[in-house]
């Protein structure tokens, strides 16, 4: 079992960047392949990005791709999400996940563990 609690989170202006983290206990952090999801009001939570358990393969939705990078540090049990170029449609409760595997996972019902969320504003 893991723990995931995320920060970073906050109020910027269009066109600004944000990092989020994602810091993990419990069960050895590189057994777990990790995603950023994130849920506007009303809206259904939606895949952002993935990494597998070493950081080799990631993948992203089409609507992030070139602005946001994820990262992940094995040594200190944390996962990023770098977003850069932001804008209002940007904003949502962003989430990271976890479930144990080899692979990456592009799903929300593909992960087991889930942190609490942290709100992302951009103005416009």
């Amino acid at each position: 079992q893991v723990q995931l609690v995320e920060s970073g989170g906050g109020l910027v202006q269009a066109g600004g960047s944000l990092r989020l983290s994602c810091a993990a206990a419990g069960r050895p952090f590189s057994d777990y392949a990790m995603g950023w999801f994130r849920q506007a009001p009303g809206k259904e939570r939606a895949f952002l990005a993935a990494i597998n358990r070493n950081g080799g393969i990631r993948d992203y939705a089409d609507s992030v791709k070139g602005r946001f990078a994820i990262s992940r540090d094995n040594a200190k049990s944390t996962v990023y999400l770098q977003m850069n170029s932001l804008k209002p449609e940007d904003t949502a409760v962003y989430y990271c996940a976890a479930r144990v595997g080899t692979y990456y996972y592009t799903t929300a019902n593909e992960y087991n563990y889930w942190g609490q969320g942290t709100q992302v504003t951009v103005s416009s």
